[in-house]
C-alpha cells in the first residue's frame, strides 16, 4: 500500500519563519560562545549551514508568519503542529485551536529558574513538552549530568515528555554530551520518563534501537532528517519491534522544505500498519494531544 494521504499528519517539528536575516541569526546567539571555527562565526547565517541547501525559513516583512505556516500546513495535510513557546507559537495556538500545541525549552545551567519556568509554562499555556539541546547549552551538560535531573524530576511531575538531541551534533562543536549511551543511564534512574531523542542519534543508531526496545519510555523522532536520509537501523526498528516508538517530525521551515519531504516520504520503506502509527498515532499518544481537555 506504501504512505497513505487520508491522514492528518502530526508534525512535531513545526516552526514559524524569520523576516529577515539578523533575526534568524539571533536565534542561535544562546550557543554562539561554542563556536570556533571562523565559517560559523562569521559566514554561516545558521551553524550548521553547511548541512542543508536552500532552507526556506526567511519571508517578506509583509507576510504574517503564522498564516504561512498555516497554508503550508493545508496544502501537506498536516493536521497538527508542535511548536515552540514563541510569541508566534502562542499566537497561532490561540488563533487555530487545537491545530498547534506548545513546547519549552529547559537549560539545566539556569537551575531553579529553568524549573519554575516550567511550571509557569505548564499552568499557562498548556506545553505538551519540553526540549534541551546538550551539546548547545552553554556551558555543556550531558544527557546524562545530575545538572539535568531536576529537569527530568519536573517532567514525570508534571506529565510531560522530554525531547533531547541525540548523536554526533550538527553545528561545529563537541557531541561528548549527546552520546546515545547517556540515555540508558537516565531510563534506569527514571522509569516513569517519557524522552524523545532527536536529531538523529548517529552514528549509534542501533544502540538507539537497543535502547528503545529496552526502556519503554524511550521514543525517537525524525527532527532534522530529509526522509531518504532516515536511518536504515530506526526503520527497521519501526518495521519490527518499534512501530510504536518512531514518530514523524518535519523540521520546517530551519531545514528542509515540506515539499522535500513529502517527495521524498513514499519512498520510505515502512510497512502498511507503522505510517498510520509514524505520521499520527504515536505522536497523539506520546504527547497526549489527543486528551479530550486539549482538542
Amino acid at each position: 500500500m506504501g504512505m497513505p494521504t487520508d491522514i492528518g499528519i502530526v508534525d512535531l517539528g513545526i516552526g514559524f519563519p524569520f523576516q529577515s536575516v539578523e533575526a534568524k541569526m539571533a536565534t542561535y546567539d544562546f550557543f554562539r560562545p561554542l563556536l570556533k571555527d571562523a565559517q560559523s562565526q562569521k559566514e554561516f547565517e545558521f551553524p550548521a549551514q553547511y548541512m542543508f541547501k536552500d532552507v526556506p525559513d526567511i519571508i517578506s516583512p509583509d507576510d504574517d508568519p503564522v498564516q504561512w505556516i498555516v497554508d503550508k500546513m493545508d496544502a501537506f495535510n498536516i493536521d497538527i503542529g508542535v511548536t515552540g513557546l514563541s510569541e508566534n507559537g502562542i499566537r497561532a495556538k490561540r488563533e487555530h485551536p487545537g491545530r498547534f500545541f506548545l513546547t519549552g525549552r529547559a537549560d539545566p545551567n539556569r537551575g531553579m529558574q529553568t524549573l519554575r519556568e516550567m511550571e509557569e509554562a505548564k499552568a499557562e499555556h498548556d506545553i505538551v513538552a519540553v526540549s534541551t539541546f546538550p551539546s548547545g547549552t552553554f556551558p555543556q551538560v550531558a544527557v546524562n549530568d545530575k545538572k539535568m535531573y531536576p529537569i527530568y524530576m519536573k517532567c514525570v511531575e508534571l506529565g510531560i515528555p522530554i525531547c533531547i538531541n541525540g548523536g554526533v551534533v550538527g553545528p561545529r562543536m563537541p557531541s561528548w554530551p549527546q552520546y546515545v549511551e547517556h540515555f540508558d543511564e537516565v531510563c534506569y534512574d527514571f522509569p516513569d520518563l517519557t524522552m524523545v531523542m532527536m536529531h538523529g542519534g548517529e552514528p549509534w543508531t542501533f544502540l538507539a534501537w537497543k535502547l528503545m526496545l529496552k526502556w519503554p519510555g524511550l521514543h525517537y523522532m525524525t527532527s532534522a532528517f530529509a526522509p531518504k536520509h532516515y536511518p536504515k537501523d530506526i526503520i527497521d526498528f519501526a518495521n519490527t519491534r518499534g512501530a510504536d516508538k518512531v514518530m514523524y517530525c518535519g523540521y520546517f521551515p530551519a531545514g528542509l522544505t515540506l515539499e522535500r519531504q513529502f517527495r521524498d516520504m513514499p519512498n520510505v520503506p515502512f510497512e502498511d500498519h507503522v505510517w498510520p502509527k509514524f505520521l499520527r498515532e504515536n505522536a497523539l499518544r506520546v504527547f497526549g494531544l489527543d486528551s479530550p481537555d486539549r482538542r
